[in-house]
């Protein structure tokens, strides 16, 4: 079985002045075109190729690597715009079609857009839509457990947060108020940790860990940064969450808990209108004189 827009491993059946051509079973074979050639290749031999529809749209195989394949979502750049839709360059010879009716707003040449990749039912082309949300599906229950890592893709920003693409079928959200990621920008590949599962099968995601280790980790952090700043800062737990949240990248809950770690180590005071670092104490060891 051929998978269109993927990687497929075939055999070269024969060899011609076009190419190589790949067996494709009840499909035929596929033409491997000339310029792919090495004389390394032989009759026989199997090869891994990514098969897509070349401009007479006919199957064919390449070497070439794509910025992505069927059922991905990514952040394309625009090509060229005609009468019919937008092309989106997506590392091919041949570039990748979205129609208007999958746009959301129109496409302009040379800018970026995130977008479903996926074979269109009617033309069993290859396409691109923009309308991101009938491509995603609800996070089943169990699916994600809290702490747990993903990989999730930025959309957009909102008042909330980011809405992003967790591990590419799910949809998420990065909490603005959890978060130091205002500089996540659309269509970037971030790590993040989630949170919880919501009931509709959204997934809330954090760029920290989550927590008793998160409180750990910025506690560290904060350590750090008042040795950094000569053992003392202006902050307390009941400094303004914005500051807080501005100087730190964490909101005011994981500070306190952090400042209350750190307060019952003894590695600092709380001041009045500041945290100051204590002197780190000695670890001093007995050695017994020898007789």
């Amino acid at each position: 079985m051929i998978h269109l827009g993927d990687y497929n491993t075939l055999r070269i059946n024969r060899f011609t002045a076009h190419g190589a051509y790949l067996d494709a079973g009840d499909l035929g074979e596929i033409l491997l075109p000339e310029k792919y050639l090495t004389p390394e290749l032989h009759e026989g031999d199997e090869v891994n190729v990514f098969v897509y529809l070349d401009q007479s749209e006919r199957l064919v195989g390449t070497f070439e690597t794509p910025l992505a394949r069927v059922g991905d979502f990514a952040f394309l750049r625009v090509a060229w715009v005609n009468e019919y839709g937008a092309f989106l360059h997506w590392g091919l010879v041949k570039d990748l079609f979205c129609p208007f009716r999958e746009q959301m707003p129109p496409m302009q040449e040379g800018k970026f857009y995130l977008v479903h990749i996926h074979i269109d039912e009617e033309s069993r082309r290859i396409v691109a839509s923009a309308k991101l949300d009938r491509y995603l599906e609800p996070a089943p229950e169990g699916a994600y457990f809290p702490g747990k890592e993903v990989e999730v893709i930025v959309r957009q920003r909102t008042p909330l947060g980011h809405k992003v693409i967790v591990e590419n079928r799910h949809p998420g959200l990065l909490f603005a108020d959890d978060n130091a990621e205002e500089d996540l920008r659309p269509g970037e590949v971030v790590s993040a940790t989630v949170v919880k599962v919501r009931p509709d099968g959204k997934v809330d995601l954090s760029l920290r860990p989550i927590g008793m280790k998160r409180f750990r980790d910025f506690a560290h952090e904060l350590l750090n940064a008042l040795r950094e700043a000569g053992g003392s800062l202006p902050f307390t737990d009941a400094s303004d969450p914005d500051a807080i949240r501005r100087r730190f990248g964490v909101s005011k809950k994981t500070f306190k808990r952090a400042v209350g770690t750190l307060y019952r180590e003894r590695k600092i005071a709380i001041e009045s209108d500041s945290l100051r670092l204590l002197p780190e104490k000695k670890v001093f060891t007995r050695f017994r004189r020898k007789k």
